[in-house]
Order: C-alpha cells, then sequence, then structure tokens
C-alpha cells in the first residue's frame, strides 16, 4: 500500500512541475574610462564599471571588466571577449567613458587617445559599428549599453572618415540601426548629453544596476524604468533612449528555477505519544532566495504542528522552519497500520515553485509494542543525525584543498567532485564564486547567491575565461539542517593547451593566446597538437593548429585535410586559411576565384586576416570586379582590430594614392605608427623608409635605423637590405661596402629578391676585382625569389653575363643542393630554377614573410 501511495505521489509531480532545462551562454564586457592622459579624467566610469559588472556577475555571466583602456588594451581584451563570445546566446558590451560622433558614427574612446591629427580618429578611438558587427557574427542576441553621450572634448573638429574628411559632433552620440535581435541603450537620446551625477555613479549606471537585478523582468521593462529613475533624477535634462530590433525575449537576472526538494519521502508515525518530528530538510532555493511552504493537502490522521501551535491549510511557514514540523496523531487513530499523506508546496520570491510530499505509516504508540517502535524511531533519528553530521565532514573532505586543473577555451570542464553522499538534506551553497569565469550544472549557471544540491555536485563544471590564467579560489558551505553546516574551499588552476601555446595564430578570434607567425612554430607542434586533436575531437580550433604546425613541418597535403575539417566543423580562421591555400597554390592547383570565395566567407565572419585579404582584393581588383570603397572598407575594419597587414595595405594606398583615394602621407604614417606600436616588422621596415625620405615625417635617419634593426632583430625579410643601403651610400652612418654586403646576403637569404639585386650589383661595381660568378649567383637569386615578376631587370642583367661565369654559379649551387634538379632550359634557366631549390631547401617552412 506504501509503494502504491507513492508512486501515485510520483505522478502527481509529474504533472505539477516543469521547467527549462537548458543554461544559456551569456557573456558581458564592462568597461570604465576614467583616467584619460590628453583630455580632462572623468568622475565616474570606473566606479559604474565596478557596480555594472557585479550587477551582471550576479545574473550568470561570464564577465570581462576592464579600467582605462588604451586602444591596444582594448582590442587585447575584446578579443578575448570576443573568442567567449562565440556561439554565445547572449552577448552584452558595456561602456562608461568618453564618446563622440562623426558623420553619424559613433567612436569610444579609449584613455590614451590625443585625436590630434585628422587620421587619428582611425588609429586611436573604436568605432562602434565595428565593435556591433562583431558581437553579430558571433552570438544569437547583442545589447550594447552606452553611458558615453558626454561633450567632445577634443580641439580638432575634422577627421578622415573612409575616404572623406567629416566634421565630428559636438554633444552626444548618432542613432544606430540595429539588425535583428539587436538592442542598443544610450544613457541620453542622440545628440544630447548624459551628466555623471553628483555621487559616485552616473545617474544611468545607478538606475541600471538597480534595475537590471529586478528578477524575470524583460530588458526592454528595466530599460523604461532606468528610463524613468534617470529622468527623475535629472529634473528631465536626461532622457535615457534605445533602438531595439529584438524578436526574442531578454531577461537579465533569470529566476526561473524551483526550490529543491525531495520529491517524495517516507515516515513511520506513531499515534498517541504528542507531536512527533516528520524530519523533513530544508528547502533550497538555488538561486539564493527566500522559500515559504504551504500546506496543499493536509494528513486526514493527525494534524501538523510548529513550535507548538497547529498549522492550518494554506498557512505559509519559513522554509528555514520546515525541519522543525511535527504531526500529532491522537490516541486511537490508527488501530492498525494505515497510510496517509502530506502535500505540500514550496514558492520563491521570484515565482518558481516545486511540490514535495510526505508518505507515512501511521502506527499505535500504545504498549509494548509501541513503546519498542519509538525506541526504534529515536535511535534511527538519532543515526540520522550522526550520519548527516558525518556527510557533511565527508563532503567538506571531497573539495578541501583540491586543486583542478581547467584547460581554457574548450567549453565547461566537468570538476568531478565525488562526495560521499546523495542525501537530499545536505546542499552546497556557494560561499566564494570564482572571480573569473562561470560555475555551471548542466541544466543552469551559478550565480554568487546559488545553492546546489549533493547529488548535483558530481555534474558540476567550470568555464575558465579566456585570457585568464590565474589560479581562482571557490568556496562553498555544506549544510544538512539549520544547525549543521561546514565550509570548504577548493583552488581552479586554468591552464593553456600546449597546442595553443605552440601553434595559436595571432588575431584568431577563435585563439585563446596572442599567438605565433608561422616561421614561429617550433619542431615539437605537430605532437601537441596531435594530443589535444585526441583530447579534444570537437573543438575545431586544435585541428586548425594541428594543420598551421603541420605546414611548418612541410606536410602539405596533411595540413590541408587538417584544415578542411578545422572549417567544416566551424572554425573560421581555418577557412581563410583555404582561401590563402587556393591563392597561392600550396598543395593544390591556384585557384584566385576559390581564394576569394573563402576569403569573403571568413570576412563575413569578422575575421581580420579574411577581412584584410578580401578588402584586398576588391580594392585593388584582384579576380573579382573592383570595389574600391567596400575594399578600403574593409581594410580599415581589420586594421581597428589590430591587423598590422592590414594598416600596411593602407599605408600604401595612402602614401601613393590609389584607385581614386587621395594620397596623404600623414595618413600612411599614422597607420605604420599604429603597427610599430603593435611590434609588427614590416611596419617597422616601412616607417624607417619614410623617416630616409621624409614622407609623412621629418627626416631622421638615426631614428629609421633604429626601425630597421627592430625589424631585422624579429626576422623581416626587406629590414636587411632597407639598412644595407644605408651603409652602402652613407646615409645616417659611416660608409661600410662590408656591412652592407652583409646585410643584402641576409636579406637573400630571409627571401628579398631586392637585397639580392642589390647584392650582386655592389660586387659588379667592383670592377676589375668583381667576382662574376657571385654576381650571377645572386641575379639568379634576385630572378629566382620575384614571384611577382617586379624586378624583370634581374633576368635581363643575368642574361648580358657570359658563359663562364654563370656555369661556376651554377656549379656552386648544384653542390649546395641536397638533391639534383633537373637540367633544362637555357643557362639562365637553370640558374635561376637552382637557385630557387637552394632557397626553399634553406627555407623549407611555409611562411607568411
Amino acid at each position: 500500500m506504501l509503494r502504491c501511495c507513492a508512486f501515485i505521489a510520483a505522478l502527481i509531480l509529474v504533472g505539477l512541475t516543469t521547467f527549462d532545462a537548458r543554461a544559456d551562454r551569456r557573456v558581458a564586457l564592462v568597461i570604465g574610462n576614467s583616467e584619460y592622459r590628453e583630455i580632462p579624467a572623468l568622475r565616474n566610469p570606473d566606479k559604474d564599471a565596478a557596480d555594472v559588472s557585479n550587477t551582471f556577475r550576479l545574473a550568470g555571466f561570464d564577465v570581462f571588466v576592464a579600467k582605462d583602456l588604451t586602444k591596444l588594451e582594448f582590442e587585447k581584451q575584446f578579443r578575448s571577449y570576443l573568442a567567449a563570445a562565440d556561439g554565445a546566446d547572449l552577448a552584452v558590451v558595456y561602456y562608461s567613458g568618453h564618446g563622440f560622433q562623426i558623420g553619424g558614427e559613433n567612436f569610444l574612446i579609449p584613455v590614451d587617445a590625443s585625436l590630434k591629427r585628422a587620421a587619428d580618429i582611425e588609429v586611436q578611438a573604436i568605432k562602434l559599428n565595428d565593435v556591433l558587427e562583431q558581437m553579430r557574427s558571433k552570438s544569437k542576441i547583442q545589447v550594447i549599453i552606452l553611458d558615453a553621450c558626454r561633450n567632445n572634448p577634443f580641439p580638432r573638429k575634422d577627421y578622415w572618415l573612409r575616404d572623406q574628411l567629416i566634421t565630428a559632433g559636438n554633444a552626444g552620440l548618432a542613432q544606430v540601426k540595429s539588425s535583428l535581435n539587436t538592442l542598443i541603450a544610450f544613457a541620453t537620446e542622440p545628440g544630447s548629453v548624459a551628466y555623471d551625477g553628483t555621487g559616485d555613479l552616473s545617474p544611468f549606471s545607478s538606475a541600471f544596476s538597480r534595475r537590471a537585478l529586478a528578477p524575470n523582468q524583460e530588458i526592454r521593462t528595466v530599460m523604461a524604468a532606468v528610463r524613468r529613475d534617470v529622468v527623475e533624477a535629472t529634473d528631465g535634462k536626461q532622457v535615457p533612449w534605445e533602438n531595439s530590433s529584438l524578436i526574442d525575449e531578454v531577461v537579465l537576472m533569470r529566476r526561473a528555477t524551483r526550490p529543491s526538494l525531495p520529491p517524495v519521502l517516507e515516515k513511520v508515525v506513531l499515534s498517541g505519544v504528542g507531536p512527533v518530528d516528520l524530519g523533513l530538510p530544508q528547502p533550497v532555493d538555488v538561486d539564493g532566495g527566500t522559500v515559504t511552504v504551504s500546506i496543499e493537502r493536509p494528513p486526514a490522521l493527525g494534524r501538523l504542528m510548529l513550535d507548538g501551535k497547529p498549522v492550518e491549510l494554506g498557512q505559509p511557514i519559513q522554509g528555514k522552519d520546515l525541519p522543525r514540523l511535527k504531526m500529532d496523531v491522537p490516541k486511537g487513530a490508527a488501530a492498525q497500520d494505515e497510510v496517509d499523506m502530506l502535500a505540500y508546496a514550496t514558492h520563491d520570491e521570484w515565482g518558481g515553485q516545486s511540490q514535495g510530499i510526505l508518505v507515512f505509516r501511521v502506527k499505535s504508540g500504545e504498549g509494548a509494542e509501541g513503546q519498542q517502535v519509538m525506541a526504534s524511531l529515536e535511535a534511527e533519528q538519532k543515526q540520522q543525525v550522526l550520519e548527516r553530521g558525518i556527510h557533511i565532514t565527508g563532503a567538506a573532505e571531497a573539495i578541501e584543498n583540491r586543486d583542478i586543473g581547467v584547460p581554457v577555451g574548450v567549453g565547461p570542464v566537468a570538476l568531478n567532485l565525488d562526495l560521499p553522499t546523495k542525501d537530499p538534506a545536505v546542499s552546497l551553497k556557494v560561499a566564494s564564486y570564482p572571480a573569473t569565469g562561470t560555475l555551471s550544472l548542466p541544466d543552469r549557471t551559478l550565480t554568487p547567491d546559488s545553492s546546489l544540491m549533493a547529488d548535483e555536485v558530481e555534474h558540476l563544471r567550470y568555464e575558465p575565461q579566456i585570457g585568464t590564467v590565474k589560479p581562482l579560489i571557490v568556496g562553498f558551505e555544506i549544510r544538512a539542517d539549520n544547525n549543521s553546516s561546514k565550509p570548504a574551499t577548493m583552488k581552479l588552476s586554468p591552464s593553456v593547451d600546449p597546442c595553443d601555446t605552440a601553434a595559436g595564430e595571432p588575431l584568431d578570434l577563435q585563439g585563446v593566446v596572442p599567438g605565433l607567425l608561422p616561421n614561429e612554430i617550433g619542431a615539437g607542434a605537430v605532437d601537441a597538437c596531435e594530443a589535444a586533436v585526441k583530447a579534444y575531437p570537437d573543438v575545431p580550433r586544435f585541428r586548425y593548429e594541428l594543420g598551421r604546425a603541420l605546414l611548418a613541418a612541410g606536410k602539405v597535403d596533411d595540413a590541408r585535410t587538417a584544415i578542411e575539417e578545422a572549417a567544416k566543423k566551424g572554425h573560421v580562421r581555418a577557412v581563410f586559411e583555404l582561401g590563402y591555400l587556393h591563392a597561392t597554390g600550396t598543395g593544390m592547383a591556384e585557384d584566385r576565384t576559390q581564394a576569394n570565395a573563402l576569403y569573403k566567407a571568413a570576412s563575413d565572419k569578422g575575421d581580420p586576416y579574411g577581412m584584410t585579404s578580401w578588402g584586398r582584393a576588391l580594392f585593388n581588383g584582384y579576380g573579382v570586379k573592383p570595389d574600391t570603397a567596400g575594399g578600403l572598407d574593409l581594410l580599415l575594419k581589420a586594421a581597428a582590430m589590430g591587423h598590422t597587414y592590414a594598416m600596411n595595405d593602407l599605408a600604401a594606398i595612402f602614401t601613393e594614392g590609389r584607385n581614386g583615394v587621395t594620397a596623404d602621407p600623414d595618413r600612411a604614417v599614422a597607420f605604420l605608427q599604429a603597427g610599430v606600436q603593435r611590434q609588427d616588422m614590416y611596419s617597422m621596415n616601412l616607417l624607417g623608409r619614410n623617416y630616409l625620405s621624409g614622407q609623412g615625417v621629418d627626416k631622421d635617419p638615426k631614428m629609421a635605423l633604429t626601425l630597421f634593426q627592430r625589424a631585422i632583430d624579429l626576422g623581416q625579410p626587406y629590414a636587411p637590405a632597407s639598412l644595407g643601403r644605408m651603409y652602402r651610400d652613407g646615409i645616417g652612418v659611416e660608409r661600410d661596402l662590408a656591412e652592407a654586403q652583409r646585410l643584402f646576403e641576409l636579406g637573400t637569404m630571409r627571401g628579398d629578391q631586392s637585397g639580392a639585386y642589390d647584392r650582386a650589383a655592389l660586387e659588379m661595381q667592383k670592377g676589375d676585382k668583381a667576382d662574376q660568378a657571385v654576381a650571377a649567383r645572386f641575379l639568379a637569386f634576385a630572378a629566382a625569389l620575384d614571384l611577382r615578376k617586379e624586378l624583370p631587370e634581374a633576368r635581363k642583367t643575368l642574361a648580358k653575363f657570359g658563359a663562364k661565369p654563370k656555369t661556376a654559379a651554377l656549379q656552386q649551387l648544384q653542390q649546395e643542393l641536397k638533391s639534383k634538379v633537373a637540367a633544362s632550359g637555357s643557362l639562365d634557366t637553370q640558374l635561376v630554377n637552382a637557385a630557387r631549390a637552394v632557397w626553399e631547401e634553406a627555407n623549407p617552412r611555409r611562411d607568411l614573410f
């Protein structure tokens, strides 16, 4: 009879309890810029960021919080944020600081911005539309909240915006068009100014933090409440405004879970012995709120008592008081064993509820048999108290002082905590939430106020924040009833996989490290990445990085297979890389059309490498109908993401004035300086040339020498010849032909055809003392390395040499070769082919020089 009643009770519960068992991924980037270097500081943003980041943390977001960001720091932080937001349900950016508009475009201002030159806006500020487009490419829903509508503090009035000089607006931000499922909120209406207020927080940030914590409120309702608060606080001078195209509901502080209860419990109760403890566990609200209990179906055979007073049907009981609930069955109420049932409901302050049922058998407490049963129940109760104390201690020992390694960038990682109990009365409250990253269960994300039941602990997971590898402390309070609890702490140690360290790529928006150039990938990268692919077969990043490692090792076919697999699994940079293989004919026939299609696909997903290559193709008409404006826009967007290749392309465009774009050496130099700031060796070489020629900057040979040497030290292929010409011509240094010769030869070894040509010319300038075979050798290298046919003089000059020096040079090259090259064609052709083979053997790895 007892089992039958319990089965029916379970069926009742199935009908009463339903909830969403899905844990959404939600990521927020919160920025507060206060300490500006070139303009007056702002009082509130740092504090705004601290307050708002705490709000999002309480709401269960993975929160990236940053204060006083320079442009470079923003790029780094934003890339980590985008990697974390990849595939997220909701991505949020909250910005407090300076911002203003130019030609309808809104810009956020880093703390190191000076904006003195017309080109500075492109290299020093952050275009809001670029931020929004990147968020769109990563997440299902995007929310941008801006407390940045302050006066324009910069004295300059006009800046370059694409191909025009535009006058900057004086006040506020411009209206933004949002695409589907986007909300953009401003601290005040377009064209108006927001106020810092008189307190520690701005009126807008203060209202947002307060209102966003309202449980289960849709964000448009939250923003309406924020608007009312700000209007009241500023006497109507500031009216927050938002532009929404949301089609899905966005709830920041989600409280949809139910209080946790064991669904069905069983108990033996004696009649005629007075109130008997029912032993009901305290209900736990997993979101940390207050729980109340109501009696839905009282027992028929007795009455419920709490602290000596009867409990009526529907009477609210505090959840913390439930363990003290007793039942009083009068004498004679049960002549023989009878089954009764108590049904009760728990309610949290968010509207969640759950049902509990206690099924009990009533036995007579009279006579010797009753006394025997009572003694047995008392002993059982004492044993239960003892066991729960043991359970709490055992649970604490299973957690205390654990140090768990968690890899970064592979999703939520199971912590594999094995508690020695699944007692429904045992729960764990999060006492110390990790400073970064998120704790979660398969059905929900935990917050700093969360609790979980003992039987859920084995499913506990942690996802570390990308860009952070500092150890973190997590603390729990383990409880079984009102009187028993024990603290326990453990350490989480995030770590980057060796594959990422060995073969991660720069500016990979699905990557987790700053990355290496291909020529920097070491010999052990293949083994590290093969191990990572085996350990994490569903993480496409590792397949792509394996492809990079295989390319560096010269295993082109295997590399292409790995890269194709990564692209199919959704790794965007792998899509670009396939385009590069098609464009260069690496391991396949050269196919510019297919390359462009892949470049465009990667560009559409926000990849800065894809943007650069597709933008370059559009701007120059490489295998596609020219689109100068579209190509320029993509190059500017890639440069804004920190891609120095795009910066160097733009510098060339603005130096020469290509395809109708106005030449502007100052603008070109601004991009080269931005590249140098990011340690780009190509920018260093190009800017050094500007300091030699005086284009866009004052002539400064010493600065040129410094830049050339820095680029040489980083392995740049053309810088040795740039510095070599200074020594050859005695510009800024004493003339030193031996040093010039050494540098030209170093450039040749790195693949610089002009350096090889200059080395040949230097040899020929020796007149009667010239070694004709050496000159022919370097002319052959110049022609062999001139893949773009930019140096036709190399072959023409080589053709003027006699057969004797060319034959001597060919024999020397053939002796250096490890494998034979088929001797076909003219002597000049054989010489060039041999030079190319020698260079390729010395440089077996594919790289981006």
